[in-house]
């Protein structure tokens, strides 16, 4: 995309957009111009729906009978099937539990149990900060066990891979800066020295085609409530190939991954498949939410997502650079789109002010410490004219010096 479009053109791009109709299924406020789908995705009626069946019709009315009656006990295996078509899973590897922290322990305990013979565990120095919290914590409660850091212990996760690794903890899109990993290739590099990879995909389900099964990955991890629009807090997901089912033994070992949960024994004996992640009682409310969200997804080509996730970062990155070039914004995410997720970041010497001055002004990013402004492209809710008047409002905020108001200072403590 060299030539500049004009806006005659960016509505000729919304009118061939084949998605364009998915937006009326979500929920958007009026006068706001939507950009946080990769931290909270944005509402829909089927949600609602949803809710409304779970609490009025089978909470209320069927009380306990719910359980057998609406399906509540069987929803973490049925929803992770239906969650799997997006991330490229066969059925029985993906299971819908719990958070994306609880997860990740329950995760990596899993595979250092497999490898018992190894001590270490790689992940990224910039990680998003759980995952480097809970491998933090698992490797407290195993005496020896030692955490490389990519950015610390070496410049690049390869390096890092040797015999003594046991497992790999790593996201498949980066959380500030949107850098996709190869997943076949890092994946093949880590079952070449015999370790397990565990790849974190809060920030690519629902947001582009994964393939975990094609590319051979061990296991995988993620939330749902950003680009699939499951709600605050919707649960997590966990996939595991089937060919690690009968090797897979995790810390967290709750009635519900019980292989028998209402004999009441005192001994606990895993379950079979998928379901030895499960811990505890799930939150049926959240559940059902998730449900009408992914309800949605079952009309929806992933391949056709990725296109236009592409096509509205690229615009983005053509107009910001075009129009704010001279104010100090630098591209932090990589230019080939290609090579990221569906995010656009651009670093800022006073980001903070910037991004609320945005948001004051109805378009909504995010922004990540220390200099990092954030936009998260949902193909199925933002449309091309967004980016438009979104890097309309940028341009002029910062032509303006309107974030340099007092209402947008940096917070300090008083100490």
């Amino acid at each position: 995309m060299s030539k500049i479009p004009d806006l005659a053109a960016i509505e000729a791009m919304d009118a061939a957009d084949s998605l364009r109709a998915m937006r009326d299924r979500f929920v958007l406020p009026e006068g706001v111009i939507y950009l946080d789908g990769n931290s909270l995705g944005a509402a829909s009626p089927a949600v609602f729906e949803e809710l409304n069946k779970a609490a009025t019709q089978e909470w209320a009315q069927d009380l306990i009978r719910a359980w057998n009656t609406a399906g509540w006990f069987d929803m973490p295996v049925e929803l992770g099937d239906q969650l799997g078509r997006l991330i490229g899973a066969a059925t029985g590897q993906t299971v819908v539990c719990d958070t994306t922290s609880i997860n990740i322990y329950k995760v990596l305990h899993a595979a250092l149990g497999m490898r018992p013979h190894r001590s270490v565990i790689v992940a990224e120095g910039d990680s998003f900060p759980t995952d480097l919290y809970m491998a933090e914590g698992v490797a407290s409660t195993r005496p020896g066990t030692v955490l490389r850091l990519e950015g610390v212990d070496a410049p690049d996760i390869e390096d890092l891979i040797d015999e003594h690794v046991a497992v790999i903890l790593v996201n498949h899109v980066n959380y500030k800066s949107g850098q996709l990993r190869d997943m076949a290739a890092l994946t093949c590099k880590a079952h070449q020295v015999g370790a397990l990879i565990v790849w974190d995909l809060c920030h690519t389900a629902g947001a582009l085609p994964v393939e975990l099964d094609g590319a051979n990955a061990d296991f995988a991890i993620g939330c749902t409530y950003k680009y699939l629009n499951g709600g605050p807090g919707s649960p997590a997901f966990i996939y595991a190939a089937k060919r690690h089912h009968g090797d897979i033994r995790q810390p967290l070992s709750g009635w519900w991954g019980h292989a028998r949960p209402f004999a009441f024994e005192q001994g606990y004996e895993a379950g079979t498949g998928i379901r030895r992640f499960l811990c505890g009682t799930q939150p049926v409310l959240s559940m059902r939410a998730l449900k009408g969200a992914l309800d949605l997804w079952n009309e929806v080509d992933m391949a056709a997502v990725r296109k236009k996730s592409i096509a509205l970062t690229d615009l983005f990155i053509q107009l910001v650079e075009a129009g704010c070039g001279a104010y100090g914004l630098e591209l932090e995410s990589p230019r080939n789109g290609n090579a990221r997720g569906s995010q656009v970041s651009f670093i800022h010497p006073h980001g903070y002010q910037v991004m609320r001055a945005l948001i004051e002004r109805g378009v909504i990013g995010d922004f990540r410490a220390p200099s990092t402004i954030r936009f998260g492209f949902t193909p199925l809710y933002v449309g091309y004219k967004d980016v438009w008047q979104a890097v309309e409002v940028l341009e002029d905020i910062l032509r303006t010096g309107a974030w340099q108001d007092a209402r947008f200072a940096v917070k300090t403590a008083v100490t």
